[in-house]
């Protein structure tokens, strides 16, 4: 009898309160991973925002992002896919800027219906960029000598051991043109009348409440209290967070994780973090 009556009031405790799934979208966004690197993406993300849509009573999905950004194709479908969820089970999407949400990592907040940020965030950097560098009179002072194959005189382009040649800087530019605008395309899509009349799209960052003054973001505010402010105390927080690297797990970072972390390294520098 006592386990029927300590049933019945769990089910009245957590009956009929509305949930909200929590996805949390960390690191630099990258179609590599794998066993020792992290980060986001699609195939990695694509099981648990799958997952946190299929929860019951769900009111609404939160997405909390700190991202310096990374792959423009991965952050598209990393999004499309939040997008195709909302959209399927009729639920608003939330989005939560931590310490950065910019190129790709606010590629991803877009994919949110509201996006808030702390006073704090770094948040834009509507762009794209590509940097390498040019070692042809580095090798050449030590007598190494590149030797490169191609069929197709275009397959060896911005060779960093080779003298760059202004045709393949022109081409690049065309490339980084038609992500800029599929990047633009995008925002204007899903921010509309909110954006501020002004060019927003020059690579420039906002912070807080700038971001908010020119309509990238909507509002200052946390997961937590926002949330419980739209849904009521007693709403139900479900968190999906993404796995830590199994080599990580076993403390043995690895050559590639390595490198991945010095890669990391530098485009969070890239925002003073």
């Amino acid at each position: 009898m006592w386990r029927m009556k300590w049933i019945e009031r769990f089910r009245a405790r957590t009956a009929r309160k509305p949930v909200v799934s929590v996805i949390r979208l960390d690191g630099v966004i990258s179609a590599g991973g794998g066993v020792g690197r992290a980060g986001l993406s699609d195939a990695g993300t694509a099981e648990r925002i799958e997952r946190a849509f299929k929860v019951k009573r769900l009111a609404a999905v939160a997405l909390v992002i700190n991202s310096p950004g990374g792959s423009p194709a991965q952050s598209a479908l990393i999004a499309a896919r939040i997008r195709r969820l909302a959209e399927e089970k009729d639920v608003p999407v939330y989005a939560f800027c931590e310490d950065v949400a910019a190129s790709g990592g606010y590629w991803l907040a877009c994919a949110g219906d509201t996006i808030y940020a702390d006073a704090n965030s770094v948040v834009g950097s509507i762009g794209v960029i590509s940097a390498s560098f040019g070692l042809h009179e580095f090798i050449a002072r030590y007598g190494i000598e590149r030797r490169v194959h191609t069929a197709g005189e275009d397959k060896s382009m911005l060779d960093p051991f080779r003298p760059e040649r202004e045709e393949d800087v022109v081409r690049l530019k065309a490339l980084q043109k038609d992500i800029h605008d599929n990047f633009i395309a995008h925002v204007k899509a899903r921010r509309g009348n909110r954006l501020a009349d002004r060019d927003l799209f020059t690579g420039e960052i906002w912070v807080g409440q700038r971001a908010q003054e020119v309509g990238l973001i909507d509002g200052i505010g946390h997961v937590v209290p926002t949330m419980k402010d739209l849904f009521g105390d007693d709403v139900r927080f479900n968190v999906t967070r993404q796995r830590r690297p199994l080599l990580s797990r076993l403390g043995m970072p690895g050559a590639e994780a390595l490198v991945g972390a010095v890669e990391e390294r530098t485009l969070w520098q890239r925002y003073g973090l």
